[in-house]
């Protein structure tokens, strides 16, 4: 069972981190990248909006995703895919992509004028902070799919126990109120396995809230009933975030919990959005739902090296900006035309055998 709208969100989510991994270059909030260039508050402000929200989303849809995919697959068969789909292109990405981001961030951090495969000493040695940010192992922006894997396969104990109950059949008639306090569910996972800055345990929340919650038809039909109040609860929610994100003491638990009901909320307005303007097929979105798993593993690491050179090369910073998007993006769809058309390369990209025309 395909969702023309779960994978419009998808593809929308993927190719909107080439704006967001952009203007990581550029963020005023001090987190470091792999490549750095000035401060730009506005650029950093569109990271503070759009950061509670899109990789959650990811996670939720993948949830959402998993319920549909075992309703015409076996345990096993599902299983096999999801070693196929996300643990070989997770191995070859970090032996082949995440180095390309780390000699960069070596040679623009450190000074380092190494050769390209000498650096590979260097990752696989250089302990830090797992970030990458400035040399060093590190799983990269493949940490999503590295959780997605190890979140799939922990779910499933959890999943057979629950068909064997009949639970999913409980959830379908909650009202709206009884959706919202499922934000709660996040904040308690929140501090579970916090490793390099990202969250395990609220994202196996998120992956589960997909499952067993948002993938419900009497659910979605409710979200998207409600859709226009989400949206304006959302846009609410994000311009205090915004006022208050450099105001506010993180660890707070006030505003823990604040950041998990924007995250929800967002979840459930970008869902009823979704579900209300985005569920249709043609030939573009066919192609970008096809492309987006492959995309993803490609374009940090293709954004990364244009973003060296054009940091150096152009001195105004929005210029910067815009020539690193359309150029990231225009280099990742080529290397993805070509890969998708060698077999070999299909396996370790995770690209289905018969990809979209």
């Amino acid at each position: 069972m395909r969702r023309n709208d779960i994978d419009n969100l998808r593809s929308l989510c993927i190719l909107m981190l080439f704006v967001y991994h952009t203007f990581m270059i550029y963020n005023h909030y001090g987190e470091s990248f792999y490549v750095r260039g000035d401060s730009m508050p506005l650029l950093g402000g569109f990271l503070v909006a759009t950061s509670p929200w899109f990789m959650p989303l990811l996670f939720a849809i993948s949830g959402i995703s998993t319920r549909y995919a075992l309703k015409k697959r076996s345990v096993k068969l599902y299983i096999v895919e999801r070693v196929k789909r996300l643990f070989v292109p997770l191995i070859f990405g970090i032996l082949v992509l995440i180095p390309i981001q780390t000699y960069y961030a070596e040679r623009f951090h450190n000074g380092y004028s190494g050769g390209y495969f000498e650096q590979y000493l260097l990752f696989f040695t250089k302990w830090t902070d797992l970030t990458g940010y400035e040399g060093g192992f590190t799983p990269g922006h493949l940490w999503f799919i590295l959780y997605l894997f190890v979140i799939s396969l922990a779910a499933i104990p959890i999943i057979l126990l629950a068909r064997k109950y009949s639970l999913t059949s409980k959830i379908n008639n909650l009202n709206m109120p009884a959706l919202l306090t499922f934000a709660a569910i996040l904040w308690l996972f929140a501090p579970i396995l916090v490793i390099g800055g990202k969250g395990l345990g609220e994202n196996f929340a998120l992956f589960m809230l997909g499952y067993f919650v948002l993938a419900e038809e009497k659910v979605q039909e409710r979200i998207e009933k409600y859709w226009p109040i989400l949206t304006g609860a959302l846009v609410a929610m994000l311009a205090l975030h915004l006022i208050l994100v450099d105001r506010v003491d993180y660890q707070a638990i006030p505003y823990e919990l604040y950041r998990r009901v924007v995250t929800w909320v967002g979840i459930l307005a970008l869902l009823g959005l979704g579900r209300r303007f985005l569920n249709f097929r043609t030939r573009i979105t066919a192609y970008f739902a096809a492309a987006a798993f492959p995309v993803y593993l490609l374009h940090q690491s293709v954004l990364v090296a244009v973003a060296f050179y054009v940091t150096q090369w152009v001195s105004d910073e929005y210029a910067q900006a815009g020539l690193i998007i359309l150029l990231s993006f225009v280099v990742t769809m080529s290397v993805y035309e070509m890969i998708r058309r060698v077999p070999g390369l299909r396996f370790c990209f995770g690209i289905k055998k018969r990809p979209i025309e």
